[in-house]
C-alpha cells in the first residue's frame, strides 16, 4: 500500500484500535520471540550455513517492515466518528445500497479505506472501481462504473451510517 507522507487515511475507531493492538503485539511479544530465535540459532555455530538463523532474520525483517507500515498508517490516520459521517453523499464510512440496472439486483456495501478492507463481501474500498465511482454521489443518482472495458450502471438507492 503505497502512501505519500501527507495522505490521510480514514479509519473507524475499531480499526484504529486493532492496528494499535497489532503494533503493540509486534513491538513487545513478537520482537522478543524473534530475538530469542536469533540467539538460539547463533548457538548452532557457523551462520553462513545456518537455516534457523536465516529464517529468524527473515522473520525479523518482515516484522520490522510491518511495524514501520503500521506506524506510518497510524501517524496519518483520521478517526471517522459515526455521528460526523454525512449521509448526503457516498463517502468512506457510509453504507450504500445500490441497484444493478442490468441484473436487477440490489446490494448494500460499506465503503472503507484499503487498510480497513477485509475479505467479507459487504465491504468495498474507496479505491476499488465501484467504490471510486460511487464516492460523492447522492441517493437517486445513476453511476457508470468502468470495469475491464465494460460499463456497469448502478442506481444509488440509499446512503446510511
Amino acid at each position: 500500500m503505497a502512501m505519500s507522507n501527507q495522505e490521510s487515511v480514514f479509519l473507524t475507531q475499531e480499526c484504529y484500535d486493532q492496528l494499535v493492538d497489532e503494533l503493540e503485539e509486534l513491538k513487545t511479544v513478537k520482537r522478543n520471540e524473534i530475538s530469542e530465535k536469533i540467539r538460539v540459532a547463533r548457538g548452532f555455530g557457523d551462520l553462513s550455513e545456518n537455516s534457523e538463523y536465516d529464517e529468524a532474520k527473515n522473520e525479523q525483517a518482515q516484522v520490522e517492515a510491518r511495524i514501520n507500515q503500521l506506524e506510518a498508517q497510524l501517524k496519518t490516520a483520521q478517526i471517522l466518528k459515526v455521528d460526523d459521517i454525512s449521509t448526503d453523499t457516498v463517502s468512506v464510512g457510509t453504507k450504500v445500497t445500490i441497484y444493478d440496472i442490468e441484473f436487477e439486483e440490489e446490494t448494500t456495501y460499506r465503503i472503507v479505506s484499503p487498510i480497513e478492507a477485509n475479505s467479507s463481501m459487504d465491504t468495498i474500498t474507496d479505491e476499488s472501481p465501484v467504490g471510486k465511482a460511487l464516492i460523492g454521489h447522492k441517493a437517486g443518482d445513476v453511476v457508470d462504473v468502468h470495469v475491464n472495458g465494460n460499463v456497469i450502471q448502478y442506481k444509488v438507492i440509499s446512503i446510511s451510517r
